[in-house]
């Protein structure tokens, strides 16, 4: 069993490789990673991250990674060190109120209960200015002599990434609006976005939320993509894709994924065996990043021909409103 996994895993990241792009090969050095305890003194708040730095000295771009509910700034290194071996500075960002800190310390019959309260309105609005305060941190120290992240940053490009309340904090940033359409959270710095297990607004409809979202949008999710918390049904997470009428958009629907098959289980940072969803994830968003943040027309022909449906199994479903 053991075998016909690997031998798997090896089928699709060969299937991903036509000629002249490879969105899973990665530099021969090691990753390294750093935190930071930043503090916002208008808010009072903390907001600690983790940086994932490419293999290069020079200027890189720059992805922005929200944790979904109850997560970290260490959850999910597989992307960070996929990415960063691409060749961007990745900066995952940790969410106090709506992360790990919620349910560590709880009873294990109270973890539903406090995670839910965390969901909360509060939490949201504390997410969608904590995004804004990094990037001018980030700006800060781009031009900060001696810091670890001078001169190491091309903050002209971009992106931003989350799963689940990281993918709804990723959705505001990208210009969601809300209020009936009057009202919007765009985060203009932010170039491309990446939405894992996208959500419909809570009140309104998905046409008025998502319509005016301009910048390039990738969505991911999965044919039992459902959560215990909040009330979008795997249903509900494909009717974002068609209401991004103004946006240059793809969406790969896997068959059999949950929520939790986009996340990285294991604990800490040590390097994981990898399933089919990881492994195309990887290879779909490390093409859309280099495509968008990069201006790679071989990612752009990948991700748009035969390389992105050779990423996927045979009932996984790939679709795209490029522009």
């Amino acid at each position: 069993m053991k075998f016909l996994f690997v031998f798997l895993l090896t089928a699709i990241a060969a299937a991903a490789k036509p000629a002249g792009y490879d969105p899973l090969a990665v530099g021969k050095s090691e990753v390294k990673s750093v935190t930071f305890e930043l503090r916002d003194t208008k808010r009072k708040r903390e907001v600690p991250i983790r940086v994932y730095l490419p293999d290069t000295k020079k200027p890189a771009p720059v992805i922005l990674f929200s944790h979904g509910l109850g997560g970290s700034r260490d959850n999910n290194p597989y992307l960070g060190n996929h990415w960063a071996g691409r060749g961007y500075v990745v900066v995952f960002v940790q969410h106090l109120g709506s992360d790990e800190g919620v349910w560590k310390d709880e009873r294990m019959g109270n973890v539903m209960t406090s995670l839910k309260s965390a969901a909360s309105a509060e939490a949201f609005m504390d997410r969608v200015k904590d995004i804004p305060f990094i990037i001018d941190a980030l700006d800060k120290w781009n031009g900060e002599k001696g810091h670890d992240l001078f001169g190491r940053m091309d903050l002209d490009h971009i992106g931003m990434s989350g799963h689940s309340f990281g993918a709804i904090t990723t959705q505001a940033m990208a210009g969601q609006r809300y209020v009936s359409g009057k009202f919007t959270y765009l985060e203009k710095r932010i170039d491309a976005a990446v939405m894992m297990s996208p959500s419909l607004p809570k009140r309104g409809d998905a046409d008025k939320a998502f319509g005016s979202i301009t910048m390039p949008c990738l969505l991911l999710t999965g044919t039992k993509d459902d959560s215990p918390i909040g009330d979008n049904s795997p249903e509900d997470r494909l009717k974002v894709f068609p209401a991004l009428t103004a946006a240059p958009a793809w969406q790969v629907v896997f068959d059999g994924a949950t929520h939790m098959d986009f996340g990285q289980r294991e604990k800490g940072l040590k390097k994981a065996v990898l399933s089919r969803y990881h492994t195309a994830t990887l290879a779909l968003t490390a093409a859309f990043w280099d495509a968008h943040l990069k201006g790679d027309k071989d990612a752009k022909s990948w991700l748009n021909g035969a390389g992105a449906k050779s990423a996927l199994a045979e009932k996984d479903a790939w679709e795209m409103n490029s522009k």
